[in-house]
């Protein structure tokens, strides 16, 4: 690959800890720099992009579901609330995801309705009834209490 010539302008103590780490390396300074561009390029190629779901859709989702989520005894009426109203919870992750009641069509994370998992298992002092994968989670928002 060709290189290409680039002036960089660095703090004296940037400039001296690279010298440290060149002569330790036994590489040039130059040679420290672009590997350390190319990890963050790559590490930036790899990062996984938000899932977050688009306001427009939440924001309507928030206000239909908000009585549901604010008034609910708990799990099981919850469901049944949200059921009624044509979606239910996943486990999804470390939470929960909305999603349509037939066909499973996801719809947004529980999270971003303002009701965490752990807000509604510290809420019902129970996990979620279809056995999350994070249900000991429960023992320790008990000790923190």
């Amino acid at each position: 690959m060709e290189l290409r010539e680039f002036t960089l302008k660095l703090p004296e103590p940037t400039v001296l800890a690279l010298r440290r780490i060149a002569v330790d390396e036994d590489a040039s300074i130059g040679q420290i720099i672009r590997e350390a561009i190319a990890r963050d390029l790559s590490r930036r190629a790899r990062a996984k992009t938000s899932v977050r779901t688009d306001e427009r859709l939440v924001a309507p989702l928030r206000a239909l579901l908000a009585d549901d989520f604010a008034y609910a005894a708990g799990w099981s009426d919850l469901l049944l609330r949200l059921r009624r109203k044509g979606f239910r919870l996943e486990e999804a992750g470390g939470g929960l995801i909305l999603v349509g009641a037939e066909g499973g069509a996801r719809f947004c994370k529980a999270s971003e309705l303002g009701y965490s998992y752990a807000a509604l298992l510290r809420r019902f002092d129970a996990p979620f009834p279809a056995g999350h994968r994070h249900a000991s989670a429960l023992d320790r928002i008990r000790a923190a209490s």
